[in-house]
This record gives structure tokens, C-alpha cells and sequence, in this order.
């Protein structure tokens, strides 16, 4: 992956910063007692993935060494079709050691609708993911990240995809592994739909990721505050930054005031850029400098 500019690197951490100077690497990942830690969720970097630019099994190199975020989350998209493979997946798990960098999860798409109304293309989904929990064990990660899709309206849906994701729960539970869901488009945008779903699964192992950017129409902030009882992720969606490094279309620090403040959550949150403007290792690092704002507030 190309390295960015020196210059404009500067001239645009200076910006985002300001008057709080942090090294290259998050001061988060090292203090016990700071308020949240900081990790990187891959879909931040799709654009070099996609393009050829970055290899999957350099995911923990770039984090680490170019962004200064020492925790991953992984995008099944990015190694598909690995999921059985030991030998790879061994080599992802050799080359984040290597680095220090943490394993936290796996995002997954693209393995079928857990709220799909038709009971053996449910079924189907639901046994379409059990390889991803396997490999999330085997990696030594905490939780799969999957969708709550639906072909369904509110009532119907919200029992259809509980249906699915507490049966997904229960097949992952003995491997130690987390079933969250994210606020990803459809009714899941809902939060208090999304947190219905939660409380008629009622697994310890069921949880959700809310994403700042993922309500679309719906109150971000309160789909957030919804959300976070059952949280066990926390996805800082980002795209644009003003003058002074603060996010355009959410304001981090009331967001973040909910998210540790109100629900005493102290866990990684995810940085997930997805702007146009930055390069994508610059939109990472604006991202984590504003945690670390947040961070420092917070205290």
C-alpha cells in the first residue's frame, strides 16, 4: 500500500488535532485506565482491498505501522472462501502476533437473510454462517458481526430474525463466540426495532454493534442510546472532517458521551471511514485523533 505524503499528512493532522499532539500510535491501546480503546475495522481500508492495492493478510501491518491502531476487525469479503482453510487463517493469526495487534472480530455479509421469511432459506443462512463462527474461534476472536435482514415488516421481521439469530447464538455459544448485529440498512436501522429483536432473542451471547452512521433516517443519537444496552462493539462511522478535525455529520463528542458516559461502556470502538475527500489511511488516522479528543475529555 502507498504510503501517504509526508507533507499533507502534516498539514492535515494539525488541522484535526490541534492543540492535542499524540504519537503515531493510539496512547489508547497502552492506558489501562483510559475510558475506551480504539480498534480498526477493515472496510476502512476497501478501497485498497478491492483495488489490489493491499492484501488481506497485510491488514494488522497497515494498522499498526501506517494508522497507529493496535486491534482489528476483519470483513469476511476481503477472505472469502478461507473460512475452512487453517493454513491461512494461521498465517493471519501469525503476522497479527508478530505485530501485537489483537483480533476482535469478523464482519460478515454476503451469506444469507438470518430474518429471511421462507423457513429453509433461513435455515440455509443461518448454517451459512456456523464456518465463520468456527473461524472466529479458531482466530481467537470474541464475535461474528452479522445482519438482521428481513423480507418481512416490523412485527413479523423482528420474530422471523430473532428466530434465526438465537438459533446462530446457540450454535455459537459453546465456541465462545459472540453473535452481534449492526445497524445496517433495512429495519435493522431501527433502533428500537433492532433492540426488540435483542430482547426477544435474550441470549447472553446476542448482542449488537451500534454504528453512528448506519440510522439513515433515524435519530442517530437515539438509535444509538437503543442500541447500547446490548452492546459489545461500538463502530465510529466517519466520512467528512471540518477545520478543526470534527466529524460533519456526527458530532463524536456527544455520541461518546452517550456511549461511556450514559451506558459505561469501555470497550473498542471501531474506527470506520468511509469518506471520499481523505485518502483512506489519512481518514483513518483524522478518525482516531478525534477518539483520542474524545478520549481526553472524557477522561
Amino acid at each position: 500500500m502507498t504510503r501517504i505524503d509526508r507533507r499533507s499528512f502534516l498539514q492535515f493532522s494539525a488541522a484535526a488535532a490541534g492543540a492535542f499532539v499524540l504519537p503515531t500510535s493510539s496512547l489508547l491501546a497502552a492506558d489501562a485506565k483510559a475510558p475506551f480503546k480504539i480498534s480498526l475495522a477493515q472496510w476502512s481500508l476497501h478501497k485498497a482491498l478491492k483495488g489490489g492495492k493491499l492484501d488481506n493478510l497485510d491488514f494488522a501491518k497497515v494498522a499498526k505501522e501506517e494508522c497507529g491502531i493496535e486491534a482489528i476487525e476483519y470483513v469476511n469479503q476481503f477472505f472469502a472462501g478461507k473460512a475452512k482453510d487453517e493454513k491461512y487463517l494461521g498465517e493471519m493469526i501469525s503476522r497479527s502476533d508478530d505485530l501485537g495487534v489483537k483480533r476482535l472480530l469478523i464482519m460478515i455479509d454476503g451469506e444469507g437473510d438470518l430474518g429471511a421469511s421462507d423457513d429453509a432459506k433461513r435455515t440455509a443462512a443461518i448454517e451459512k454462517h456456523y464456518k465463520w463462527v468456527e473461524a472466529a474461534k479458531f482466530m481467537g476472536c470474541h464475535s461474528i458481526r452479522v445482519n438482521a435482514r428481513t423480507d418481512k415488516k416490523y412485527e413479523e421481521g423482528m420474530k422471523l430474525a430473532a428466530d434465526g439469530l438465537r438459533r446462530l447464538s446457540e450454535f455459537a455459544q459453546p465456541h465462545g463466540i459472540n453473535v452481534i448485529v449492526e445497524n445496517h440498512g433495512g429495519l435493522s436501522s431501527n433502533g428500537e426495532w433492532l433492540a426488540g429483536v435483542m430482547k426477544t432473542v435474550d441470549l447472553p451471547n446476542c448482542g449488537t454493534l451500534p454504528d453512528f452512521g448506519n440510522f439513515h433516517e433515524y435519530d442517530r443519537y437515539k438509535g444509538v442510546e437503543e442500541t447500547m444496552p446490548f452492546a459489545k462493539a461500538v463502530s465510529a462511522k466517519s466520512h467528512d472532517f471540518d477545520a478543526e478535525g470534527n466529524e460533519t455529520r456526527t458530532d463524536y463528542f456527544k455520541m461518546m458521551d452517550i456511549v461511556v458516559k450514559k451506558f459505561n461502556y469501555h470497550g473498542y470502538v471501531g474506527v470506520e471511514y468511509e469518506g471520499n475527500k481523505l485518502p483512506e489511511v489519512e481518514g483513518i488516522i483524522a478518525t482516531r485523533k478525534l477518539l483520542e479528543r474524545c478520549a481526553e475529555k472524557l477522561g
